[in-house]
């Protein structure tokens, strides 16, 4: 057990950096924070991997429920299958169960423009929104043809809540560029480009497939990841 997180601890030959880990954690308050907006209950599913720690599990664990979490579950599915996920399964029932005032994060009705500028000041962070001339032309048009009640589902980087996937942690003081509004009517939303943000995401040369393997022996899988 631990009481301090500014320190560095060694664990089974590791370095441990809680107090660093501890930084990072600003951003997993701030998705909570976003969750939470709805009025669900938040359950964090915390992925635990061989090389994490007891102690940095447990940090993680602690600050999700501090920054308002219903639970926070440590999760081995990804090598255990189904039985590794069972304490989360029950953890989100228990979630399901409790009381809940669910809300929209706004009304679909307002401006498109409204809209996008309300996801991204209230979910991202961003003081405001400016939209580039292809943008505010697609709204325009969108609007005319009837279909400025439609939701909004941002394509968005997912390594910053910014649109600059160097900025990490919670930035704040940034302007979120939107270069390009698409509507997928038959879905029943448009779909706001934020910055360089591509809708075709690049492949690698290389396959990653080329380097998974199966031990017909110890029937384990490896190069996953």
């Amino acid at each position: 057990m631990y009481n301090e997180l500014d320190f560095v601890i060694i664990f089974k030959g590791k370095n441990v950096n809680l107090e660093l880990l501890e930084k990072g954690c600003c951003n997993l308050r701030k998705q909570i924070e976003n969750a939470s907006a709805f009025g669900v209950a938040v359950v964090v599913a915390v992925n635990a991997f061989k090389t994490d720690t007891d102690a940095e599990l447990m940090l993680v664990c602690r600050f999700a429920k501090e920054a308002g979490a219903f639970d926070a579950v440590k999760c081995t599915h990804w090598a255990e299958g189904g039985k590794g996920a069972v304490d989360l399964a029950q953890a989100v029932q228990k979630a399901a169960q409790a009381p809940s005032n669910f809300q929209l994060l706004y009304d679909v009705e307002l401006p498109i423009v409204d809209k996008i500028r309300i996801i991204a000041q209230k979910i991202y962070g961003a003081d405001d929104v400016e939209l580039l001339p292809e943008a505010q032309h697609k709204a325009e048009v969108y609007t005319r043809q009837g279909f400025g009640n439609l939701p909004i589902c941002m394509a968005k980087t997912h390594l910053s809540l910014s649109h600059d996937p160097e900025k990490k942690g919670v930035p704040t003081g940034f302007v979120l560029p939107i270069r390009d509004i698409r509507a997928s009517v038959g879905a029943g939303f448009l779909y706001p480009l934020v910055g360089t943000m591509s809708t075709m995401p690049g492949l690698p040369t290389r396959p990653c497939f080329y380097d998974i393997d199966l031990d017909p022996e110890t029937e384990e899988i490896s190069g996953l990841f």
